[in-house]
């Protein structure tokens, strides 16, 4: 390092996106239960492959509506067999919609420990209010943020710029102080449009050379 070379200036918070990033979101363990208890021969849908099957829950009109917090869980029941054709009781369908969130995550909570002892955790996810609560009750790397912004408690998800500020409200920085990370571009890239820093997950071992190049431990 030359005397004019400065080490990177950590970030005093860094805030993590949940699906995809810490979570692994699979999709086999949703669809492949409702196929099994869907009546022979009612569902459309049964020959589509779990990403159709998600991409067209995800296009749905109610879609928003379900995880910015104007639905109830009874609601999204109603809505969603009736989307599918399927025919199930809400409990079993309860179960079935967490099912999805796999318990093996992505990253180690080591992770977590070592950026916990260093700056401001914070948690900032688009999702429903059966996954937040099925995440704060079975996952134990919650623990580790005690900042956790959803999308169905404040009425708005990413990429609008009010959830960006909610979560840094939440962690009491400014943008120019906080690292987000977003499996999807698109979210990264607005978290970067409002003055964050943020990193497109990819990988474990791809999110330990960007957090080193930022002066931070890895997993």
């Amino acid at each position: 390092m030359t005397g004019r070379e400065r080490s990177p200036v950590p970030p005093k918070s860094v805030i993590f996106d949940i699906g995809r990033v810490i979570v692994r979101v699979n999709l086999d363990r949703l669809f492949e239960p409702l196929a099994a208890l869907t009546p022979s021969g009612s569902n459309a849908s049964a020959a589509a492959e779990p990403e159709e099957i998600w991409s067209a829950i995800q296009a749905s009109p109610r879609w928003n509506d379900w995880q910015e917090g104007r639905m109830t869980s009874r609601e999204w029941h109603e809505h969603l067999t009736a989307q599918l054709h399927i025919s199930i009781g809400f409990a079993e369908f309860c179960v079935a919609w967490n099912r999805v969130l796999d318990p093996q995550t992505i990253l180690s909570e080591r992770l977590f420990e070592q950026l916990g002892a260093r700056c401001r955790l914070g948690l900032l996810s688009n999702t429903d209010p059966l996954h937040s609560a099925h995440l704060e009750s079975r996952f134990p790397f919650m623990r580790h943020f005690p900042t956790r912004i959803y999308s169905c408690s404040i009425g708005a998800s990413k990429p609008s710029p009010a959830i960006y500020q909610a979560a840094l409200d939440a962690v009491g920085v400014t943008p120019a102080e906080a690292l987000y990370i977003d499996d999807i571009a698109e979210y990264a890239q607005a978290a970067r449009e409002l003055g964050l820093d943020a990193i497109q997950f990819d990988n474990p071992a791809q999110l330990d050379r960007e957090l080193a190049l930022r002066g931070l431990p890895g997993g």
